[in-house]
């Protein structure tokens, strides 16, 4: 239970608070918005939780502001308190657009109302930052067959068809020694345009940095001086995959930080698993390996290559599911190529001022980690392998759960605030605690809870300013036949096009696959002729995007990176289609072993993990209809589970209030009304 503030305390709170809503009053006039309750609401909610150091669940609804919600009360709290706060994002997108935007606005309020001006600076993954010793050349082949040496480059530039890479990679190079002149950050987002193995080239991972102290351009290193900038930064601003991997290595990837705030939080377990998922494939360990070779005897060299055969070939003979026995093909191919890397690694420290042997050595190290997962099959860790055209045999090991991790490390160090405008499923805060580390102590406590280990959190649900009954309304087409694997029935293709006709276009198709996708749009394009259809494939997904948003009866086809990434408000996006229920698939060896655990302890697995995962993607794929107050339309769900099963009310309890029917003309009639054609 959250404890009461002692009466000393109270005053200075109250100025953190006071101070919060004036900054936030300050900010909005200043972009020309207007009073939102829920913003209101959240923001003195955000500044009692960084008072009081109780964790925050935020749900904000689209529209309510989040963003400033949680700035206004994180500035009040560092002008107030010298704090040093982190904000978090989803992705590096969604970042850029914070600090490009709403950080500024926030931070021109706060010194309108302070006198002061806190520093903001953003900071990233270090391979989002060109390498100098990279960029300059100065790695050596050694045998890797990855980055392009200075004559290939020449050659490149002055043959009669240079190569698009070696272009690209030209183009880069000459664009960090330009950003180090100008006293530039070296950011890939504000590169030339280029492809991601161009960036390779210029770019360096983790492990493989020599450190600056050993790297003959540490001193001028874009890298450490975007730590130096975050180490003087009072608000740092980054992204989940920084905070996996600070959480990962024992805080080394973040400053010193009072609290953290994470918006888009509903992603947060996704981006986390990403990040402690490694993938080992017998190609990628054999360039590393060769990597190596110069700098090892034969005797040493031969076994290191031995043990990569032994691993592609149980990678060949593993069956593509989760492996469980420690006798298995894979786990013992693994320890050998443990072993083997173990000692190749200490004879290549042996000599640790060469940068391209300790790069050497940094990749190995990857591998070595990885076998050493494989090899132990610990209880919280779940392998299996994989077979595509594309990569081949892979083998895979990600975490059971991050919620131990995200309790230790992310709650156990500094007050957190998790803000997005998903966080109830069913209605409730708990499923979504429960995944993050925070559960529910038995102690009664309404939307506040704690757990075993002392961890006091509360939810709160500021609303949204949309009145989604009004705007919306959810058609559950209860009468039409389940969905099944052999594609879209002819009674669903035939609701589609009759939903999109009455649309006039303006739909966004969100599909449970390529297939169904493309099957709904060769169906349509057969069948309403006079209007134009985009399917996800036909370009790319960012001038899809742009040609939908401008084109406002044009419909969107697409699978799952439409059901978050869509932002289109007004008359464009007016019916979304949703084809069937977004369960993971029953072959995903990942989140069958999460909903056995919970199964094997007693709890219902199905609802913990296969209906959680739905409902969230659910409620993120209805979302993308009402973006502004004036928007209307129609949400259909064509799959009649939702009606019908026992789980269908957990999952539309999930989705935001709209009007709800099953009849196919109410939704058909109203779409034709919101394009006046009755």
């Amino acid at each position: 239970m959250r404890a009461s503030i002692p009466a000393w305390r109270r005053s200075w709170a109250n100025t953190v608070s006071d101070l919060a809503e004036r900054i936030l009053e300050r900010a909005v006039s200043g972009i020309g918005g207007g009073e939102r309750p829920g913003q209101a609401a959240m923001v003195a909610a955000v500044a009692e939780s960084l008072e009081d150091g109780t964790h925050l669940l935020v749900q904000a609804g689209t529209g309510t502001g989040k963003s400033l919600g949680y700035l206004a009360p994180a500035l009040a709290r560092i002008v107030e308190h010298d704090e040093i706060i982190v904000v978090a994002t989803a992705t590096l997108a969604l970042q850029a657009q914070l600090a490009g935007s709403d950080i500024p606005a926030a931070l021109d309020a706060a010194e309108h109302v302070t006198g002061k001006r806190p520093r903001a600076c953003v900071l990233k993954g270090r391979n989002n930052y060109a390498c100098l010793f990279r960029a300059r050349d100065k790695v050596t082949d050694g045998g890797q067959g990855t980055l392009l040496g200075a004559a290939e480059l020449s050659d490149s530039r002055g043959s009669g068809s240079p190569s698009k890479l070696g272009v690209e990679v030209l183009a880069l190079r000459e664009w960090v020694e330009e950003q180090l002149l100008a006293g530039g950050a070296g950011d890939r987002d504000d590169a030339p345009t280029h492809t991601a193995a161009a960036w390779q080239q210029v770019s360096i991972p983790t492990r493989e940095c020599p450190g600056a102290s050993r790297c003959p351009f540490g001193a001028e290193c874009f890298v450490e001086r975007s730590r130096e900038s975050a180490r003087a930064a009072d608000l740092i601003v980054t992204n989940h995959a920084l905070v996996a991997i600070n959480a990962m290595h024992g805080g080394t990837a973040l400053p010193e930080h009072d609290a953290l705030i994470i918006d888009e939080a509903h992603e947060l377990t996704g981006r986390l698993t990403t990040a402690a998922t490694g993938d080992l494939g017998a190609g990628v360990a054999e360039r590393v390996v060769r990597r190596c070779l110069a700098w090892l005897g034969d005797d040493l060299g031969g076994d290191l290559l031995d043990a990569v055969e032994e691993l592609r070939d149980a990678l060949a003979d593993s069956p593509t599911e989760r492996i469980t026995g420690a006798d298995a093909l894979l786990p013992v191919a693994c320890a050998g190529l443990r072993d083997a890397s173990r000692r190749a690694i200490s004879e290549l420290g042996k000599d640790r001022d060469n940068p391209e042997r300790s790069q050497a050595a940094g990749a190995l190290s990857e591998i070595f980690d990885i076998s050493e997962r494989m090899a132990r099959l610990a209880d919280q860790d779940v392998v299996w392998v994989s077979r595509s055209e594309q990569a081949g045999e892979m083998a895979h090991v990600a975490p059971l759960s991050v919620a131990g991790l995200l309790r230790e490390q992310v709650f156990g160090r500094a007050t957190t605030v998790l803000t997005s405008a998903t966080l109830t499923l069913g209605g409730d805060f708990r499923v979504f605690a429960t995944s993050i580390g925070l559960n529910l102590s038995d102690e009664p406590g309404g939307d506040v809870g704690g757990n075993e280990n002392g961890i006091n959190w509360r939810g709160i649900d500021v609303g949204s300013p949309f009145d989604y009954a009004r705007q919306g309304i959810l058609y559950a087409a209860a009468s039409l036949p389940q969905p099944c694997r052999d594609g879209l029935a002819d009674a669903v293709l035939a609701e589609i096009a009759q939903l999109v006709w009455a649309a006039g276009g303006r739909t966004l198709g969100l599909f449970a696959s390529r297939r169904n996708a493309e099957q709904a749009v060769a169906h349509c394009r057969r069948v309403l002729p006079e209007l134009e259809f985009l399917c996800q494939g036909d370009a790319q997904l960012s001038e899809l995007q742009r040609n939908f948003r401008e084109r406002p009866t044009t419909s969107l086809f697409g699978t799952m990176s439409l059901w978050q990434g869509v932002d289109v408000p007004g008359e464009t996006c007016q019916l979304v289609i949703i084809d069937k229920i977004p369960f993971p698939r029953p072959d995903d060896p990942l989140m069958q072993a999460r909903k056995r655990a919970v199964d094997d302890v007693g709890g219902n697995g199905f609802m913990a993990v296969t209906a959680t995962h739905a409902a969230l993607l659910l409620a993120q794929g209805a979302g993308r209809l009402i973006r502004r107050e004036d928007d209307r339309g129609v949400v259909a769900i064509l799959d009649p589970r939702v009606v019908r099963a026992r789980y269908g009310s957990f999952l539309t309890s999930s989705l935001p209030g709209f009007w709800r029917t099953r009849n196919l003309d109410i939704a058909a009639n109203a779409l034709l009304r919101l394009r006046g054609a009755e």
